[in-house]
C-alpha cells in the first residue's frame, strides 16, 4: 500500500474521537454540510449516528424515510486519520433521484491529495458487489474538485439540472 492511500472502513465505536475531530475540521473551515455524512453534520451524538448509519445498512432495519445506505470513513492507514466519508445509497426514492446513490466529502486540510479520487474508486467496487448496475452521482457545475473525482472515475455527463437554485451535473457509472 502506497503512503498516501486510504482504506474505506465502516464506523464503529472505536472511531469516535476521530469522527468527531474530522466533522469538528469541517466546522472550523466554515463547513455546516459534510457530504456523504448521514447528517452526521446535524447530529450532535456519535453514538446515536453511529446506531442510525447501522440501522441503514439493512432494508429491515432502514429508516423508513431512507434507503439503504452504507456509509464508510476514508482512513489513512498510517496514523489512522479520518481523511473523509462517503456514503453508498443502494436505491433512489424521490428526493435522491436527482441527487444520485454516493454523496462524500474530504477533510479540508486533505484537499488536493487525491483522496477523493481514491474514495469514489473503491466504492464503485462496493457498489458492483452490492449488485449495483449502475450508479448516478450529481456535482454542482461550480465544483470542480469534484467533478474531476467523477470524470477521473470514468463518470459520463449525462444532464443538467438546477437543485436549490444551482446549476449541477448529473454523471453515470456502468458497473460490469
Amino acid at each position: 500500500m502506497k503512503k498516501d492511500e486510504i482504506v474505506l472502513k465502516r464506523p464503529v465505536s472505536a472511531m469516535k474521537e476521530s469522527a468527531l475531530a474530522y466533522r469538528k475540521a469541517h466546522f472550523e473551515s466554515g463547513e455546516k454540510t459534510i457530504y456523504g455524512s448521514e447528517l452526521f453534520d446535524q447530529i450532535e451524538s456519535y453514538d446515536e449516528w453511529l446506531k442510525a448509519v447501522t440501522r441503514n445498512t439493512k432494508p429491515e432495519t432502514v429508516d423508513p424515510n431512507w434507503v439503504v445506505t452504507d456509509t464508510f470513513f476514508a482512513v489513512r492507514p498510517g496514523d489512522q486519520e479520518i481523511v473523509g466519508i462517503i456514503d453508498l445509497r443502494h436505491s433512489l426514492n424521490g428526493f435522491l433521484k436527482d441527487l444520485g446513490h454516493c454523496g462524500y466529502s474530504v477533510r479540508p486540510s486533505e484537499r488536493r491529495k487525491g483522496y477523493g479520487t481514491q474514495m469514489l474508486r473503491q466504492l464503485l467496487d462496493v457498489a458492483k458487489e452490492a449488485g449495483l448496475q449502475k450508479l448516478q452521482l450529481s456535482v454542482e457545475r461550480d465544483n470542480t474538485a469534484s467533478v474531476r473525482v467523477i470524470q477521473n472515475n470514468g463518470g459520463v455527463y449525462e444532464r443538467s439540472f438546477s437543485f436549490e437554485g444551482k446549476e449541477a451535473d448529473g454523471y453515470g457509472f456502468l458497473l460490469k
